[in-house]
């Protein structure tokens, strides 16, 4: 990843969720309620699937955009970012 702003977005990101995983094991452990067990759990989905929509414009405006320019096979650039958009939505 070579925007210097996104990395440092989505490192800062992950951190809290890293944060958020580490709070939801102590709750497991702790045997909190299992609503607000699910309710973190909600949460950082959320956070996570956040930064991967950033990760993934920043690949499509950047990393597929060099390899076109570059004279890659557009198609297959094509395909790997839909390949890449079904995983992540599933």
């Amino acid at each position: 990843m070579k925007d210097i702003d996104t990395k440092k977005s989505s490192i800062t990101r992950l951190r809290k969720i890293e944060g958020q995983i580490k709070g939801i094991q102590k709750m497991v452990e702790e045997d909190k309620y299992c609503a607000d067990i699910l309710t973190q759990i909600v949460a950082a989905k959320s956070a996570l699937n956040k930064v991967g929509g950033i990760i993934l414009e920043n690949y499509t405006k950047n990393c597929i955009k060099k390899d076109i320019i570059e004279g890659k096979d557009s198609e297959e650039a094509i395909q790997n970012l839909i390949n890449i958009i079904i995983k992540y939505n599933h």
